[in-house]
């Protein structure tokens, strides 16, 4: 029996995003803190959510992973992980007060972003950088040159910028954003500053542009679209935003397959699945088990690209891997 006849008979079906789930940058932050609780053992602290996921968090807690909101709450001389999104130099700075032992897992793709600031704002540049106020990534970011950024909540945040120079301004972004909003965005900025500039290259990462296009591909499809993440993530919220933008009748966020309500599938004949970059794949498997217990047997992955991109892990780590095994023998 082909796909479309299973379907035609149970007349419900599941549409599964792929790309889906982690990216390259938070499967290094998390087998970052997996390693470093093998090789120095627990405690290891961690500097805010590793990753913006619940069951991420609570399996390294189990694991001997302890979160803190900040270095102060680190014992002096301990070792503390800075989360995937990136820190200001004063976090840096801050735990060489404490003579704490840091390893940075911040993704690739943000210090990037870190490195143009630093770059735009050595050359006087005025920076717009379009992001969500109170994001860590963002905070991040804008420590590395306060005085030249200015902050770009959305295309309303747009006609209050003011900048010392018209010719001389650069706009970059949050790694996490809506890509179209972002777009959006910047139309109206240049609207009114018609020489802004544009980061060398995409600010906003490969992993999510590819996770919005094949939601944008399904979501047309769909009665509903279930996005698996946290409310903390902001590229899990924007799934949601993006499938409804693409046409899909309803979409929601859940953590876990036990937090779908039964009334969101009353009535449904096509549900789109999809999950955030920091959400791992057991936890859509849950929801694919939960959907198929209501009918929804049917799955047809839709594909629209594959990603093969990988980062090593934070050097001071592998340092210390490299020494550890070299002294085993």
């Amino acid at each position: 029996m082909t796909q479309a006849e299973a379907t035609s008979r149970t007349g419900k079906r599941v549409l599964l995003a792929k790309p889906r789930g982690y990216c390259a940058g938070v499967d290094r932050a998390v087998q970052t803190v997996e390693e470093a609780l093998t090789l120095y053992g627990a405690p290891i602290y961690v500097r805010k959510q590793i990753v913006h996921n619940k069951h991420v968090v609570q399996t390294l807690e189990a694991k001997g992973a302890i979160f803190v909101e900040e270095n102060e709450e680190v014992p002096e001389g301990a070792t503390v992980i800075f989360s995937a999104h990136g820190v200001a130099p004063e976090v840096y700075e801050q735990a060489r007060a404490r003579s704490l032992k840091a390893i940075d897992a911040t993704c690739p793709l943000v210090t990037k972003v870190h490195q143009e600031a630093k770059r735009f704002a050595a050359e006087d540049y005025d920076i717009l950088l379009i992001g969500h106020e109170g994001h860590e990534e963002v905070i991040g970011t804008s420590g590395e040159a306060p005085e030249h950024i200015q902050l770009v909540d959305g295309p309303e945040d747009a006609d209050r910028i003011t900048v010392r120079d018209p010719n001389k301004v650069v706009w970059l972004s949050q790694t996490t954003l809506s890509v179209d909003e972002t777009l959006e965005t910047v139309a109206r900025l240049k609207k009114r500053l018609p020489m802004l500039q544009s980061p060398p290259s995409d600010d906003i990462c490969y992993a999510t542009s590819n996770r919005q296009h094949v939601v944008k591909e399904i979501a047309p499809e769909c009665d509903v679209v279930i996005v698996v993440g946290s409310r903390n993530s902001s590229n899990s919220v924007r799934l949601v935003e993006v499938a409804l933008d693409a046409g899909a009748r309803a979409g929601h966020l859940v953590d876990f397959a036990h937090e779908i309500d039964d009334a969101w599938l009353e009535g449904a004949r096509t549900v789109g699945l999809t999950s955030g970059a920091s959400v791992p794949d057991e936890l859509v498997q849950e929801v694919l088990a939960h959907l198929a217990a209501r009918g929804f047997t049917d799955v047809d992955e839709v594909v629209t690209a594959n990603e093969r991109l990988t980062f090593s892990l934070p050097q001071e780590l592998k340092r210390d891997m490299k020494a550890a095994a070299a002294a085993r023998g």
